[in-house]
């Protein structure tokens, strides 16, 4: 009957699907991840995601031939990986150890020659083994973990690293420079602080190191060369301030800084290493710098990379032939654009553009002629011109904070009195939902639901302030902002305010349970997905990590057991009033399925509706394409049972 009254409503509101879901076509991986163009622009290497791996392919750009590959074994994924010269590709290792939804970096180097087809594997804990694929040469191992720090322009076959050590938890960086051929490594400097990350300038050189001790307080150190010593650039106790280093001017003399401000999203900040002198080169009035633009060519920063509200860029002052260049791009492909690569000589660039209804296009753009043309698509069953349209909102939260977020609606819909998920992100701090193409939302708005997210305080991009606000705010403020969000969409008539679900995953299954625990009345169901639920239980398993994870999870989620317990959605079952769907992986370090099972019994005492599905071999989300489409025909099931959508296709 209840099933039946939906219908009657949704004819109502007048809002119709044209079909069941197509789970495969929102389930398909991308045909291509990351593309980069040779130093002589002949070759371009490409990574290839498959079911349960990601390889990379050298392509020759004259006829679009595979020159070499390189395929790990199962659960073994390029992560990232730089060109060292015109003949080799390094490559950055991840690894898929059943624990986590995505790959996680393994530390480990591999050099593919990129004529010849070889590989080896540089640095790595599997050196003696030849693990990660058949190519793979057998070394001593290596108990360091190491990440590409610069390619080195003038030298053809070297490349600087930074490596740690395993045998500590917060490890001190060295920077090694490493031939490229035989992976033999000399250290050329030692981080004056720990768990650093370092910048080179354009010599090489090791000038900025950026790191943190137990007490996970910013630290900024500089010298002037290879040879002095490091002194104390910015302490975040002292300050206030994070900086975050960015690259060098031509001179090497200027550093550009990321710097955090008392208010408001971060600002570029060149500032003098010789005299001490800071101007500010760049500040949006909304986003945080989240890349930096580079002149073609070179390394020299001229400007940054916005995401929020919506991706667009900044440029320092003396590059409006840069910034001409861009706005050129944007104009010819209509849309964002990003230069992932190009030839040393600058003469060609790769261009990356992709928006809300398009995974994205690389194309080659030939700066003599200025021209462009598309040469790899990411996703090619993907019409742009049949997926949903995300919009940028603006809103206020209850005391006042600015608030933003985005509200994708079903293609075909004039947008009014929708039936509504509300999907929190998860992480929460320093994450960030932006406007590009995503499969979850797309899959849901093709259920024929307005999907609603908001970047509520705590959430990255949106400046230190609005990060900082949601410290110790689980279930507090950080709830509100998303409750504010809801009654927001229904106020502007986007939302029926008798048809909305939330829906998250890790601590965004948290906010869904907890929003409808404190908000018994504003939803009809609540999905969590390899969720945490009891707060003073995951404190405890945090103290049991490094003392610096420890540290950190006290200052910002807390440690008053009283506290965390009242804002604990299992131990408030009772006041629960809507089905739930709880979701978790056997396999799960980041939130064990003992807080699914602990939830779902809490409900069951109470009285509760609530269904469960576990899978066994899976951790901190869902990546095997068969339990991806349990889970996705699971959720729009239920979603479509109390708010009406369109169910998946058989």
């Amino acid at each position: 009957m209840r099933h039946l009254l939906g219908l009657l409503l949704l004819g109502v509101v007048g809002w119709a699907s044209a079909a069941p879901v197509d789970l495969e076509h929102y389930l398909k991986r991308d045909e291509f991840g990351q593309v980069r163009l040779s130093p002589d622009g002949r070759l371009l290497a490409v990574t290839v995601p498959f079911e349960d791996r990601t390889g990379l392919v050298a392509i020759r750009r004259s006829d679009m031939t595979v020159t070499a590959n390189f395929y790990p074994t199962a659960g073994n994924h390029v992560a990232d990986f730089v060109w060292a010269n015109n003949e080799r590709v390094l490559l950055a290792l991840a690894e898929k150890f059943f624990l986590l939804e995505q790959p996680q970096p393994t530390g480990e180097l591999y050099s593919l020659d990129v004529r010849g087809g070889r590989g080896e594997l540089l640095v790595g804990y599997r050196l003696d083994s030849g693990g990660t694929g058949s190519l793979i040469q057998r070394r001593q191992s290596d108990a360091v973990s190491a990440f590409i720090l610069d390619t080195l322009e003038s030298d053809s076959h070297e490349v600087l690293i930074r490596t740690w050590p395993f045998d500590s938890s917060s490890p001190t960086t060295r920077a090694e420079r490493m031939d490229v051929r035989t992976g033999k490594r000399t250290v050329v400097a030692r981080a004056p602080v720990r768990r650093a990350e370092f910048e080179t300038d354009h010599s090489g050189v090791v000038r900025l190191a950026l790191g943190a001790e137990s007490d996970n307080a910013s630290k900024l150190y500089h010298r002037s060369g290879p040879d002095t010593e490091w002194e104390l650039v910015n302490d975040q106790i002292s300050s206030g301030r994070v900086e975050v280093p960015l690259g060098f001017s031509v001179d090497n003399r200027t550093a550009y800084l990321s710097v955090s401000q008392p208010s408001g999203p971060d600002a570029v900040v060149a500032w003098d290493t010789e005299s001490g002198e800071r101007s500010v080169v760049a500040q949006d009035p909304v986003g945080d710098p989240v890349r930096v633009i580079v002149r073609p060519g070179t390394r020299i920063p001229v400007g940054v990379e916005i995401d929020l509200p919506t991706p667009h860029t900044l440029f320092f002052p003396g590059n409006e032939d840069v910034e001409r260049l861009y706005r050129s791009l944007e104009a010819a492909l209509q849309g964002p654009v990003r230069v992932t690569s190009g030839t040393s000589d600058g003469q060609l660039l790769l261009v990356f553009s992709g928006d809300d209804r398009n995974p994205g296009d690389y194309y080659l753009f030939d700066n003599q002629s200025k021209r462009a043309h598309r040469i790899l698509s990411r996703a090619k069953h993907v019409d742009p011109a049949r997926s949903a349209t995300t919009t940028a909102i603006a809103l206020s939260a209850r005391d006042g904070l600015p608030l933003h977020g985005y509200l994708t609606r079903p293609v075909g819909h004039d947008g009014s009195a929708l039936p509504m998920v509300v999907l929190p992100h998860g992480g929460p701090y320093g994450i960030h939902d932006g406007s590009d193409y995503e499969y979850e939302r797309q899959l849901l708005a093709a259920a024929g639901y307005a999907v609603l997210q908001v970047n509520f305080r705590g959430s990255g991009g949106l400046g230190y302030r609005h990060w900082q606000t949601g410290a110790r705010q689980w279930g507090l403020a950080m709830q509100d902002d998303v409750t504010d969000a809801t009654r927001w969409a229904i106020e502007q008539g986007f939302a029926d305010p008798a048809r909305i679900c939330l829906h998250g995953a890790s601590y965004g299954a948290y906010a869904a349970l907890m929003g409808v625990v404190r908000e018994p009345s504003l939803y009809r169901c609540a999905s969590g997905s390899v969720g945490v639920y009891d707060l003073p239980v995951m404190q405890r398993e945090s103290r049991r990590e490094a003392r610096w994870m420890g540290n950190w999870s006290r200052d910002w989620v807390g440690d008053d057991e009283i506290a965390l317990a009242a804002v604990s959605p299992n131990r408030l079952a009772e006041r629960i009033q809507v089905p739930v769907l709880l979701a978790s992986g056997g396999q799960d370090t980041i939130a064990p399925p003992r807080h699914t099972e602990m939830m779902a019994t809490a409900l069951r005492r109470a009285g509760k509706p609530v269904q469960v599905l576990h899978f066994p071999t899976e951790g901190h989300g869902f990546y095997k394409p068969d339990n991806q489409r349990v889970y996705y025909r699971k959720l729009l099931d239920f979603l479509a049972e109390h708010i009406g959508g369109e169910r998946a296709a058989p």
